[in-house]
């Protein structure tokens, strides 16, 4: 992975900064301190790479925290390749998104969010002068330079008015009145972590490099916010939307459309049933790439590879034989090729093909944008000379950037050297397990406690991912490090239904769920005891989402935990579907009738069915924000427990939605929550009454 230079450079850094450790003499060396909970606010990532034309210049995102605002910040910095040499163009409070390089490489344009709103900039690479090219009343997205690198097109809300429900007369002048009513009439009226949706629709519009009046290219009452690039003339943008008129409730069913710049005339370039987007131009501007799938109603589909000609002809499928979720296809500079990455077993894979089907492996190390839990999250960008880069992530360290050629790579940055490289963290080690229910293999991870000792036994703490469609794997978490230098072996699996195991892996858990999968974290469980080095009788167990539902399965299942945490959970399926943000979406794929067609099927899936066997010592952790899994869901845990005499709390996280920890503070206070929870219920603990 590193070069002789990088290696070095490293290495230099590590002895400067280890002077003070030094001087004690090498038989003498200090124990590093374990990761800490003020450590989660010293942490840096790395995101969304871009590369020049020329293969010698890559910019990514860089993300810091601010312990004194409890945000994360994000700064463009740009990195000469050859050398590693680094240079901010961005600086200060922000957050910036959907960087995008001019075609001729002298500048980069940006969404810029601050206190007062978001907007579009642009930076000049070889000067230090930025300029806000808008003052728009929305914010823009999914930002696309034209080809002659005079035009930048863009969606954006375009308001309107709200509905309303009868006539109020008159308010006086100076009359302190509430609020007027509120009517709601759409299928999808909210969203999670965003609040209540707008009154509005998405358009694209157009607008000059160097600042100018945008333009508004579409109309109707559709959204048009998917994906969107240019033709290679400048004369048309591809955007991906859904126009269909039962779109409000079909959400997935995506198409591909030809925009007219000068006229605004769309033409559908695709119309199959299911989702067509993720979409890329190739350098000639002859063939389209995407990504999409027939929509069979299933849990789990996987996205797969498309390539066809600009008008919509000669469409097929690349890599029908690869069983994996394919993303983000970026055609390489000459043309010949397609970039994108998939998951397989927990790892991120950055891969290439030919418009043959050839593929060719470039990097499995791809990761680290997900600091809080191990879940898989990586970006790339192909730039010229066949020069790539991408997020290189580890259990030891979240997202760097790294920079590879046929599969030559190397790490540029080192973003954490200074912080991780003196902290002893939990060292992570994959374990396959065969599930008691089938004998299917399902993989795991065991996070181990800084300073193990296997002779030793200890608590364990069994961690669940959400999704359900969704995967783990060996990556940087700073949950898991905190549980286990509180002295916890630290547990996590992908049972049936997780991603990047296949299709049919993923839809084992299809309309059951929660189901089998229980067997196989059971058993995942019983092998990690089997090591010898963990107490059977102090085992614990949480999970967030669909970890959460999970969690609530287990304690309704069995009593061999001391004690659980239920993290956002679903806990009743049919007020899940009827009152979380995508409705339309849950009760298309998870379910095969609505919830008044077959109450007894939801009933039996909803872990309320079994509270009343639930025994062990159960707390709730909910976002008071959280739209997805809301907060009723946690709340009718809550009562049940309580009306039945189990030891219960609920933790409300205010401001929170549900990723729960947007904010440094709140990872840090979730952790801690459920630590004093866990300990609460220790052997020691439960010796003497308390």
């Amino acid at each position: 992975m590193n070069s002789p230079r990088q290696t070095k450079h490293r290495q230099a850094l590590a002895a400067i900064l280890g002077v003070a450790a030094g001087v004690l003499g090498a038989t003498a060396a200090l124990a590093a301190p374990t990761f800490a909970p003020e450590d989660v606010f010293q942490l840096r990532y790395a995101s969304h790479p871009l590369v020049d034309s020329e293969g010698e210049r890559a910019l990514y995102l860089r993300h810091s925290m601010d312990i004194m605002k409890d945000r994360s910040r994000s700064n463009l910095w740009l990195v000469d390749i050859d050398s590693g040499r680094e240079q901010p163009l961005t600086s200060g409070p922000n957050n910036i998104s959907g960087a995008v390089l001019s075609p001729d490489d002298s500048r980069v344009a940006y969404i810029s969010k601050d206190d007062v709103g978001s907007q579009i900039f642009v930076s000049w690479l070889d000067s230090p002068r930025s300029a806000q090219l808008t003052r728009l009343p929305e914010k823009a997205k999914n930002l696309a330079w034209s080809p002659d690198g005079k035009w930048l097109a863009f969606a954006m809300r375009v308001p309107q008015d709200a509905p309303v429900m009868g006539k109020l007369p008159p308010r006086p002048e100076g009359a302190e009145w509430a609020a007027p009513p509120v009517v709601v009439d759409r299928s999808v009226y909210r969203n999670d972590g965003s609040g209540d949706k707008p009154v509005g629709y998405s358009h694209v519009f157009v607008m000059p490099a160097d600042g100018g009046s945008p333009r508004q290219l579409t109309r109707g009452d559709f959204h048009h916010d998917g994906s969107i690039a240019w033709s290679g003339d400048g004369r048309a943008l591809y955007v991906s939307a859904n126009r269909n008129a039962d779109w409000a409730i079909d959400v997935s069913n995506t198409d591909i459309y030809r925009i007219d710049v000068a006229s605004g005339e769309l033409t559908a370039l695709t119309d199959r049933k299911g989702p067509d987007g993720d979409l890329s131009v190739s350098p000639d501007g002859k063939r389209i790439a995407w990504t999409g799938w027939d929509d069979r109603r299933m849990g789990y589909h996987r996205n797969r590879l498309y390539v066809m000609n600009r008008d919509g002809s000669d469409k097929r499928e690349l890599l029908a034989e690869l069983d994996r979720n394919i993303v983000d296809p970026q055609w390489s500079g000459d043309g010949r090729a397609i970039y994108f990455q998939y998951d397989d077993r927990g790892a991120t894979v950055l891969a290439a093909t030919s418009l043959s089907g050839k593929i060719t492996e470039l990097a499995r190390d791809l990761g680290g944008t997900a600091l809080g839990r191990p879940y898989t999250g990586a970006d790339f960008a192909v730039g010229g000379d066949g020069v790539y880069a991408y997020t290189v992530g580890s259990a030891a360290f979240p997202a760097e950037l790294a920079v590879g050629e046929s599969g030559r790579n190397r790490q540029l940055t080192y973003l954490n050297a200074n912080l991780l490289d003196y902290r002893e963290l939990a060292p992570v080690e994959e374990l396959w397990v065969k599930s008691s229910f089938d004998q299917r293999d399902i993989q795991a991870w065991v996070a181990l406690p800084p300073g193990f000792d296997p002779g030793k036994r200890y608590p364990m703490i069994l961690e669940i991912h959400g999704g359900p469609f969704a995967t783990y794997g060996p990556h940087f978490a700073a949950e898991i490090q905190l549980y286990a230098a509180a002295g916890y072996v630290v547990v996590y699996a992908n049972p049936r239904g997780s991603t990047s195991y296949g299709e049919d892996f993923g839809n084992l858990i299809h309309h059951n769920y929660p189901s089998q999968d229980y067997d196989d974290l059971m058993s995942v469980v019983d092998a990690v005891i089997e090591k010898g080095y963990v107490d059977p009788d102090q085992l614990y167990v949480t999970g967030g989402s669909g970890g959460g539902v999970l969690t609530a399965w287990i304690v309704g299942s069995t009593d061999r935990f001391r004690a659980a945490v239920v993290a956002k959970p679903v806990i009743n399926w049919t007020s899940f579907v009827l009152t979380a943000d995508m409705s339309p979406y849950f009760a298309r794929y998870w379910f095969d009738k609505m919830p008044w067609e077959d109450p007894e099927t939801y009933w039996q899936r909803s872990p309320l069915s079994r509270v009343g066997n639930v025994t062990t010592p159960t707390m709730l952790l909910t976002g008071e924000s959280d739209l997805r899994t809301p907060m009723p869901e946690t709340e009718q845990y809550y009562q049940a427990l309580k009306l039945r005499g189990v030891d219960t709390a609920m933790v409300r996280m205010p401001g929170a939605s549900h990723s729960i920890y947007k904010r440094p503070s709140q990872l840090i206070g979730k952790v801690a929550a459920i630590l004093e929870w866990f300990s609460r219920y220790g052997p020691e603990q439960s010796e003497s009454g308390s």
